[in-house]
């Protein structure tokens, strides 16, 4: 873990020097809120119901991984599902649609996989709002629409917030750079959602842990148990790179090399290892741009599985929306 992501665990030394940065973040994001409050900066709504999906806590938390749960639950119930996203990290900066053969590195490693693994329309923009209606434009039956990340993206209007969580919880409280916080919490969300082991609060739950298979990028597949046979590589460029190494360890592997690299880094810059001899695995948000430079990776899957009781108190939400909102129960 990063010095700083590690400092922001505990009030310790380096926090303490930081926390008068802090108050002035949280004085700029507090009169950025107070803009939108008084509408001396305008809120925009969509005509269908929009789910924002978030975190309050930077350095990731699984919140793709929640994207694409909900998504893939609202299409199992009959719902036109569509997706806006940023698109972080990409190189262009214009409003567009993610296709099955666009290249990650104009919409986004994210949002490339979330249209992979759940076939939704999903559209790209730094102002999610026109993301939002560019895709009702072209796809005019999608009935509710899932933001991927967003929740301090106040120029567009939500029906209904998730804010996710991992096992670091809050971290030490205080807001950036001192801490993990993009904002203060406790603050009023709709549902609660933990992706860790550990969840420091109340909220939902989720099962999630790694696929059984690796894939590879022509669609073969290879037991994790049969890669334990031998020392393997693996590769992450996510926000806790560790993270998924220590869940292949878990799994038995032995790693005889580990390679971190940034947050949707897009390998332009990275060379394979040669002549290794060695399985090179990645996430599944890596390989649609490492396969470009190494098509024998094999991306591991990460299975990911809410309790049944938030998708119960998601529909129980969407359900109470007016008709006017354009939703009808399924």
């Amino acid at each position: 873990m990063p010095p700083l992501q590690q400092a922001w665990l505990q009030r310790g030394a380096m926090a303490r020097l930081l926390w008068p940065v802090s108050l002035l973040f949280g004085a700029l994001a507090g009169a950025r809120r107070a803009l939108y409050r008084r509408g001396w900066k305008k809120t925009e709504r969509l005509p269908v119901p929009v789910i924002v999906v978030g975190n309050v806590i930077a350095g990731g938390a699984g919140k793709t991984p929640v994207v694409m749960a909900i998504v893939k639950h609202l299409q199992a119930r009959g719902l036109h599902v569509g997706v806006v996203s940023r698109g972080h990290g990409r190189r262009t900066a214009d409003c567009r649609e993610v296709l099955a053969d666009s290249d990650p590195r104009d919409v986004g490693d994210e949002p490339a996989l979330i249209h992979r693994a759940t076939g939704a329309p999903l559209f790209v923009s730094r102002r999610r709002v026109e993301a939002g209606r560019a895709l009702l434009a072209r796809h005019p039956d999608t009935q509710v629409i899932v933001s991927d990340d967003g929740l301090q993206h106040l120029a567009m209007a939500r029906d209904i917030e998730i804010c996710v969580f991992d096992d670091r919880g809050v971290g030490n409280g205080w807001l950036l750079p001192a801490g993990p916080l993009r904002e203060h919490w406790p603050r009023a969300c709709d549902l609660v959602l933990h992706t860790g082991d550990r969840p420091a609060f109340v909220g939902h739950t989720a099962q999630r842990g790694l696929a059984p298979e690796a894939v590879g990028s022509d669609g073969r597949r290879i037991a994790l148990t049969a890669l334990a046979a031998e020392p393997v590589m693996a590769l992450a460029a996510i926000a806790r790179p560790e993270a998924f190494f220590q869940m292949l360890r878990e799994r038995g592997l032995t790693l005889a090399q580990t390679i971190a690299l940034p947050d949707h880094d897009d390998f332009e810059g990275w060379k394979p290892p040669a002549d290794t001899g060695l399985h090179l695995l990645c996430t599944e948000k890596d390989a649609v741009k490492l396969w470009r430079h190494a098509p024998d990776a094999l991306a591991v899957p990460l299975v990911f599985v809410p309790e049944s009781s938030f998708f119960a108190a998601l529909d129980a939400r969407l359900a109470k929306l007016s008709s006017a909102d354009g939703y009808q129960a399924a």
